[in-house]
């Protein structure tokens, strides 16, 4: 009987602990959605789109962007570069990446790519950009976020913002390089089709032969890398 008894009770026990240890294993935890956007393509696209939902505006569906003027480079050539090493650290760092674009030779409009980072529910939509101007002594990178008194992006805007100043900071950090600031802009069709948190950084000036050189450098495309990635830790807590 009391062997009998003494199983009983160990298998009793280890159902328990089996139980208890089934019930104590906590739940796979969801990683958060990145999506990035390499800005530009191939060929521009000049067919115009509503620059919001229900907007009279219109807007070339994407422009063909810069180019540098030393290395002379395409500016989506570059776009992509930092945004395939982006989303490489970002994988690493535990984020779940969604692209809107891996080739050049594409065709999708600045609406469609929002329409993107809408369908795979992004917790935070990064735009990959670089800047130009008329002057070659303009230089700097900045990021920009949708404007306040934006009727389109009301409800994305606090996150945006936040998003933005602390990928500025980080960039800021890890680069040392000059900066133009967080910039709110209201007539991008990008942000205002975007229904999740947005950002875009315009990584420096193509126009400046000394930025444009040190646009290429891998050596700095990982610094502008680690910044913005450091940032998104921060922006998410980690």
């Amino acid at each position: 009987m009391k062997r009998g008894l003494t199983a009983g009770l160990l298998t009793l026990l280890g159902i328990f602990v089996i139980a208890s240890t089934a019930i104590a294993q906590p739940a796979a935890v969801k990683p958060y959605v990145i999506c990035i956007d390499p800005g530009h393509q191939l060929k521009g696209n000049n067919q115009l789109e509503p620059i919001g939902p229900g907007a009279t505006v219109k807007k070339p569906k994407v422009s063909s962007g810069t180019s540098g003027v030393a290395t002379k480079k395409p500016e989506y050539v570059l776009n992509l570069e930092i945004s395939l090493k982006l989303r490489t650290e970002l994988e690493k760092r535990g984020y779940k990446v969604v692209m809107t674009r891996t080739t050049h030779n594409v065709d999708i409009s600045n609406k469609q790519r929002s329409d993107i980072a809408n369908r795979a529910k992004a917790d935070l939509f990064i735009r990959i950009h670089a800047d130009g101007d008329s002057s070659p002594k303009t230089a700097g990178f900045s990021v920009l976020y949708p404007s306040q008194s934006n009727k389109y992006t009301k409800t994305i805007y606090a996150k945006s913002k936040k998003a933005s100043e602390l990928i500025y900071q980080g960039m800021k950090n890890a680069t040392g390089a000059k900066s133009r600031g967080v910039v709110p802009r209201a007539d991008l069709t990008g942000f205002n089709w975007s229904n999740v948190p947005v950002t875009l950084i315009e990584a420096g000036f193509m126009t400046n032969p000394a930025e444009d050189r040190k646009l290429s450098q891998a050596s700095y495309q990982a610094l502008l890398v680690k910044g913005i990635s450091d940032g998104v830790d921060r922006y998410f807590g980690k």
